[in-house]
Formats: C-alpha cells, structure tokens, sequence
C-alpha cells in the first residue's frame, strides 16, 4: 500500500476476466464482505453484449466515507486471464497489486508502473486438496488472497459464503470457504503483512442499484401493474420485479414488443391502477406516439427510460445521456408532459414515487430518464435511506359516478374527474382523436375549432399547475464561485467529487443539478446562475443536448461543455482536468492522444492478429501521402516480444491506414492487409 493512499477517500479494486469467469459472485462477495464490516462500497461494470468470452471490467471501491463514484485510480487488480493484464495493468497504482494465477498467466514487468507488485498465486496446487472444481474457482482463491491484502476480516467473508451457498448444502459451503481461506493463507505466508488499517464501523448497509431504487420507489408508491420487453440496461428491472410479483400483488407482463408495452401500461392507467413500463433509448423511440396518445387521453402512465449509447442499437452496454432530446420530442403535436432525471440511487427511489403521484394528480405521461451508469451500478445506501410510507396522491379519482359527469371536464384548474371504467352507473368515450368535454370526437364531422382551442388550453393549462409544484433546485457549494458546474441526472456523484478535487487544487467552484427537465424551472435557474461567473455544462453525449435547453428556456450560453460520449461514465479526475484546461484557456484536442493510440492498435491487434501481440512503441510522424500526421505504432509478439510490425494511425481522424508485417529493409504501404 502506498502511504499516500487515503482510506477515507478508498481504494478501487478491479476485476478483470472474460463473460462467463463469474465475476459478479467474486465482486459481490467483496462488496457484501466490506459492506458488513461497515465500509461503503460503490460499484460498476463495463462488460460487453456477449454471454461468453469478450472482456468484463469491475470497479469496485471500498471507502470508510460515502463514495459517489467508482473513482479514479485502481489499486489492486485481480486479473483471471492475461487479457486483464494486459488491458489494465498500467492502470494500477504505485504501491498497488495484481493478483493472478500463476499457472496460467503471466504478469509482464513491462507492463507495470514502479512500485506495482504481481503477487501470482498457485492455483492449481491449492486447489489439489479438494479434487477436481470447476476452473471458476480460481475465482476464490484470488478473493482470499485480494482479502488478505485489504486487511478484510475473513470470518465476515465466511458468513456472507454461507450465505450465498446456503441452498446448496454444506459441503459447497465448506468448499467455497475453504478454497478462499487458502489463498488468504498463502498471501499471508508467502508476503508481507498488509499494510493496510481500516476504521470499520460495522453497520451493515443494504447494497443497491438503480434499477432495484426504482422498483422499491414505485411499490412503496402503489405500483399494481408493469409491462416491459427485455432491452438492456432496463432488463434488470423486469426481472426484479417480477421475482417479487406476487409477493408484491403486482402484475408484471413480458409483451411482444414496444408498443404492446406502453399500450398496455396506458390502458392499465386508465382502468385505474398505478402503472409503469421500462425500455431503452430504441424501445422508448417505438413508444413515442403512444406518448402522446397518453397525453390526449389524459391517462397518468410512467415511463423509464434507462438510456444507453445511440443511435440506434448503438452500445447496449454502455452508457449515455443522448436521449434527452428525444425525452422532449415523443410524439407529435403539443401536449404536457413531465420529464424528470434522477441523480442517485437514493433519490431514484423519490423521484420513482413522486412520478407516480405527478402522474395521477395531473393525468399526464411523466418520463423518467435513467441510463446505465445509475440503472445497473450498485452501492450501499444507509439503512434508512428509504421510507416505506410514500405519500400517495391519486388527485381527482373518483370512486362512484357523478350525475353529469364529464370525463374531459372544463375545470377551474384545468384537471377534469376522473373515474374507471366499470364504474356503476355511467360510461365515457376515450379516444386518440380530439374531443369535447364528454369524449364525443372533435375529428369528423364534429369537428368544431372554439372546442379544439379551449380543450388544448386545457391541457397545456396543466404545465403552470405542474411548474408550481415541483420542487426547486438548489445550488450545492458556495454561493459565489470562480466557476459553476451544470449537470442532470447521473452525473451527480462525479460532479460533486470533481468540485472536492477541485477545491483541493484551489479552485472554488458550486454545482446546479437539475431534475426536472421539462416543465423546466427557468425563472428559478436562472436567478441561481445569475451571478455564475463561468458556466460549465456537464453531460454524457457528443452535443451538448441539456446545454441547448438551458438556452432555449432561460437564454443563459453557457461559456463551456464537457462532454463524454465514448460509452464509459465520468470520472472525477476527468472534470476536474477539464475544467483546470478550461479555466486555464487551453483549448480542447479531438485529437488521438498516445494512450488512445494504444488503444486502437490493441483493437487492431484483437481483430486481426488473434490477441498475440502488444504495442510497444510509439512515434508521431508526418509521412508522405497521408493528409496528416500519423501515429507509428510498433506492435510485437506478447510472449517473445519479437517484432510483428508497425501499424499507421491518423492523429487527426483515427484511421488504420496501413499494416505492414515485420520484415527487414522493408518500407511500409499505405495498404491495410486483412
């Protein structure tokens, strides 16, 4: 450990292995381990869409103070193939460890940063004792060793295995602790003694995602129906949900597609349940007239949309705020709507419930806008963090039928009764065409323009009503700052941990986040950035999609955006830097750095030349014949290190314009050889 390290702030551990080496039960025996010592412990996986092989890459940090992100740095790596060493350990830390099997993989010296130490374990001789298991549990005996490091008391690791493996009987229990007390054993043996000293407080915290806040949120507000199709990352919703059906008395339906989803959370709206469907970006833009037919109709539905990187099947497992202008334009025509973002885990969990309410109380569609990094991250909230008894406004449902009654009334607040159908002693028209106060078409031959107007009042009547309502947003940190960071949704906790990182650099800077995306709070926002003196948006996608609505709602410009959009969530560090350049007049580079180099000549590497190589070295040059500069990557063999060739990438555009196979006194070709 390096006696920089602060375990206040925490370590990161990663994991690296291939789709199907069962990371999730090491990496949740971990966390579960750390959680009831009373550490918190904060989450997230970038895998790939593959159900075997592939790469998956778990960070999980351990910390003796809340943590809002997965960090920065990597402090320790347990690697289960090579690949993982030679994808991240350049990643580790000075003072960090990589922990291996050392009957199959083989930790590079060339690869590490000074003071990196590859503690590589003997898996197959601690295994011996227990015949022959399965190849995953070399899985345990890196855990143990990793547990060893951590100073992690193993007598808690033995309970949460027993836990795990409790259904299936002792012997797999005795097995599963027996095989990670041995490599805890051998690491206490073989090395040095942790140097590692925790301040564990032992409160146990529950270990949550989004997804699961979500489904708590809306049960606790009197969910009763929830339609989906599979579609990462929202899936895991579905299931949750529906493990717990009928404990809960809550239907849950798989439909066909889209469109049977939301049509059927609309019509199980208007019958009068509390009811809500999931997709993605894709699935959301099948959904989009249905949207507004919600709107006409005046049916209160809730509609999840866990984004993730566009267009169209895009990167279904990575993550993105892209689908922020779609959120404002589902469907035609103009009608209310809400569109709200959570921006934890905690207040997934509220801001599900408080849908649920806005949606009945106004008879309006509210969209809830997620994506992958808030949906599928788990961490661990305080025990308390949710109420169970949410208060439930079901506005103006009626129980009997009223003599009269006028299911589209003209009302003083714009809000008409409402009643199901099956309701004794009357029934009404509802339809996707305009209508008057009792539901008789407006679309036809009645069709009446004095009627069209007043009922479209009456609907957009609605949006004051809802503005008046919502909760104002705050502004985090000092009132006066040399820079204002503007955020929404999931960027929360990477925000609030860049403005720490800041502060620390000597830089004051305060955070505007904002939930309610639309009816937007301009008059509110715009008084809290009035004395900003420099105003940052900060947002996952490639065009600054919230950044635009603030100036189209309050005409505030920004003075600069950070912007992600390669897949993977901020970092602290990155804002951070991004705001120092920023700040510092130094202008923004698209172009590709070495370490992007790097890479692109590994992705080359994967696809053409079987994963047996590696880049070694690195020349930025101007060649003839290409209209920039191009990076020289020279690539060797990665178990020999003999020469294989030089690979030719544009600094500006990116492109593999040339490989050129290793061979003496031989120029390279502008010609890339399959």
């Amino acid at each position: 450990m390096n006696s920089a390290w602060n375990l206040v702030k925490g370590v990161t551990i990663g994991i690296g292995g291939a789709a199907g080496d069962g990371l999730d039960k090491t990496g949740d025996t971990l966390a579960r381990t750390a959680s009831r010592l009373g550490l918190y412990v904060y989450a997230f996986n970038s895998y790939q869409s593959i159900i075997r092989g592939g790469h998956i890459w778990l960070l999980i940090r351990l910390s003796e103070k809340k943590s809002y992100t997965h960090g920065d740095d990597v402090h320790a790596l347990i690697a289960l193939n090579e690949d993982s060493i030679e994808r991240h350990a350049r990643q580790v830390e000075p003072g960090g460890v990589i922990l291996f099997n050392s009957d199959k993989v083989n930790c590079d010296p060339s690869l590490l940063r000074e003071g990196v130490e590859c503690l590589g374990l003997p898996v197959s001789q601690l295994l011996k004792p227990y015949g022959r298991v399965p190849t995953v549990m070399q899985n345990s005996v890196l855990l143990g060793a990793l547990l060893y490091w951590l100073n992690l008391d193993f007598p808690v690791t033995e309970q949460v295995l027993n836990d795990t493996f409790g259904h299936k009987g002792q012997q797999v229990i005795d097995q599963n602790v027996g095989i990670a007390r041995a490599g805890y054993d051998y690491v206490h043996q073989e090395f040095e003694h942790s140097t590692i000293s925790w301040q564990f407080s032992h409160i146990r915290r529950p270990f949550v995602t989004g997804n699961e806040a979500v489904g708590m949120g809306a049960v606790a507000a009197g969910l009763k129906f929830y339609s989906a199709y599979p579609m990462s990352p929202a899936s895991s919703l579905l299931h949750w949900l529906v493990a717990r059906s009928e404990k809960l008395g809550l239907v849950v339906k798989q439909a066909e597609d889209e469109l049977a989803v939301v049509n059927m959370a609309i019509g199980a709206g208007l019958t009068g349940v509390r009811a809500m469907c999931g997709t993605s970006g894709g699935g959301f833009a099948l959904m989009t007239e249905a949207v507004g037919m919600a709107g006409i109709m005046e049916t209160p539905v809730v509609i999840l949309n866990v984004q993730r990187g566009g267009p169209s099947t895009g990167l279904p497992t990575r993550t993105e705020q892209g689908d922020l202008n779609q959120a404002f334009g589902a469907s035609q025509g103009d009608f209310p709507r809400i569109i709200m973002a959570p921006a934890t885990v905690t207040d997934a969990f509220y801001t599900t419930a408080e849908a649920h309410n806005l949606a009945e109380e106004f008879q309006v569609p509210v969209i809830i806008l997620s994506d992958l990094m808030l949906g599928e991250h788990p961490e661990t909230i305080e025990p308390d963090a949710f109420r169970a008894d949410i208060p439930i406004n079901r506005g103006k449902l009626l129980s009997e039928w009223p003599e009269g009654y006028k299911r589209f009334a003209m009302t003083a607040d714009h809000i008409s009764p409402r009643v199901v159908p099956g309701t004794p002693g009357g029934a009404f028209v509802t339809a996707s065409d305009d209508h008057d106060e009792e539901g008789v078409l407006i679309s036809d031959e009645f069709t009446n323009e004095a009627v069209r107007r007043k009922m479209q009042e009456k609907r957009m009547a609605k949006l004051e009503a809802i503005w008046q309502r919502l909760t104002p947003p705050q502004l985090e940190g000092p009132a006066k700052a040399e820079v204002t960071l503007i955020g929404w949704g999931s960027t929360w906790g990477a925000i609030h941990e860049a403005v720490e990182q800041l502060a620390e650099a000597g830089m004051t800077a305060n955070h505007l986040h904002l939930k309610y995306l639309f009816p937007f709070q301009a008059e509110q926002v715009t008084q809290l950035l009035s004395t900003g003196q420099r105003l940052i948006v900060v947002e996952v996608n490639s065009s600054g999609q919230f950044a635009r609505h603030l100036r189209a709602e309050t005409g505030i410009k920004a003075d600069a955006t950070i912007l992600k959009y390669a897949g993977e969530p901020f970092t602290p560090g990155y804002i951070a830097q991004a705001v120092q350049d920023i700040m510092a007049g130094r202008p923004l580079s698209l172009d590709v750095s070495q370490e992007e180099a790097g890479e692109i000549a590994y992705h080359f590497i994967r696809v053409k030349l079987a994963n047996e190589a590696r880049p070694v070295a690195f020349e930025q040059a101007a060649l003839p014949g290409y209209d920039e500069s191009v990076w020289q990557v020279t690539v060797a063999g990665r178990k020999e290190g003999e020469p294989r060739g030089v690979l030719l990438i544009g600094v500006q555009t990116g492109a593999t314009y040339a490989w050129r196979e290793h061979a003496p006194e031989t120029a390279l070709e502008p010609s890339l050889t399959a």
